[in-house]
């Protein structure tokens, strides 16, 4: 599932293969926005929560979002594609490579000079907790302003005005590792806690941003995706259900996480 660590890794992919090169060639089916022009150089590929940037020296930004399916695929010229032609959503070749994103929902365009303005059309979102320089007290700040008297800990961590990154699947591995269940209130956690609750999202997310599969435990995860299986601290069986804005999959340990009351 594509959550910060996934986003973060497709930009350092596509980074060595774009950035300084002439863009030969743009095609988005479904763009919004206004089209960056063959002979355009690249000029840099980051990513910002859930969301990847790709900056043109005409100007323009290319900005995706993946949610649930997309993905983004890197192949070299004249090599056959990963993915069937009728899913691709975003495509910029250059000399030797093709960039090519596949399923996502999402394709525009906006001003580069906005990026890092409140102009941008991501100025709402909080910290990305995959980079080593996000402020956590500052985290914790934007909490105690913006979390409700109703507010529980899984909306939370998924509330990307507080810090952006965290999706389900850390949401899930944040709550175990905090023995929290995602439906506690957030008027239960004090300050110490809620950094708590951010450093240990950022933690999971950074340690990450390498090769191989995602894991927040030795052995991958400790209860996404594991139901029925035997937590991995205490043996109970791993619970499933759904909670939350959204109504989102959710797994926890009964006895590490009980149910708030």
């Amino acid at each position: 599932m594509p959550e910060g660590d996934t986003l973060y890794k497709a930009a350092a992919r596509l980074a060595p293969a774009l950035v300084g090169r002439e863009l030969t060639r743009f095609e988005a089916p479904r763009l919004q926005g206004l089209r960056p022009r063959p002979g355009e150089r690249i000029e840099w590929v980051r990513s910002r929560g859930k969301h990847l940037l790709i900056a043109c020296a005409g100007g323009l930004v290319v900005e995706t979002h993946l949610q649930m399916a997309g993905t983004w695929q890197l192949v070299r010229t004249g090599d056959r594609w990963p993915r069937p032609a009728h899913l691709l959503r975003c495509r910029l070749d250059v000399d030797g490579w093709q960039a090519l994103c596949f399923s996502a929902p999402q394709v525009r365009t906006w001003p580069a000079a906005d990026v890092d303005t409140h102009r941008s059309p991501l100025a709402h979102l909080g910290p990305d907790l995959c980079r080593v320089d996000a402020d956590l007290d500052a985290v914790v700040g934007l909490m105690s302003r913006l979390v409700g008297p109703t507010d529980v800990v899984g909306d939370v961590l998924l509330d990307q005005r507080m810090f952006c990154g965290v999706g389900n699947v850390y949401r899930n591995e944040v709550c175990w590792a905090l023995r929290l269940h995602p439906t506690t209130p957030m008027t239960q956690l004090d300050d110490p806690m809620r950094k708590r609750s951010v450093a240990t999202s950022a933690r999971q997310l950074r340690s990450n941003l390498g090769a191989g599969p995602r894991r927040t435990v030795r052995g991958g995860l400790a209860v996404y995706d594991r139901a029925g299986a035997p937590c991995r601290r205490c043996q109970s069986r791993v619970q499933t259900g759904r909670s939350g804005l959204g109504d989102r999959v959710t797994f926890w340990c009964p006895s590490c996480q009980p149910t708030h009351r």
